[in-house]
């Protein structure tokens, strides 16, 4: 088995795409060509980063053109530059 390891301060993300059909509420079919591409995605392995702020697993915003896109083994990742992310995405109890 093959495995992607991130040199320097590079982060690799998971951009698989959903390939779910999307529809909007009046039942329109949203073609892949019209959807706009989500700028997050999970983080799956991390670079030589000192107290990096985010593990595996993570959920991370970046920034809009940051980073390289690439298949690897039928998936889509992504490798970004650690200073690109912008936040992690957490889960928070509602008030």
């Amino acid at each position: 088995m093959k495995e992607l390891q991130p040199l320097n301060e590079n982060v690799l993300l998971d951009v698989t795409e959903d390939k779910s059909e999307q529809r909007t509420a009046s039942g329109i079919i949203i073609p892949d060509s019209a959807k706009e591409k989500p700028q997050y995605a999970k983080v799956v392995a991390i670079g030589n980063i000192e107290n990096p702020g985010i593990v595996v697993g993570d959920i991370v915003f970046y920034k809009k053109y940051a980073g390289t896109e690439f298949d690897f083994e039928s998936k889509k990742y992504m490798m970004v530059p650690y200073a690109d992310l912008l936040a992690k995405i957490v889960e928070t109890e509602a008030i």
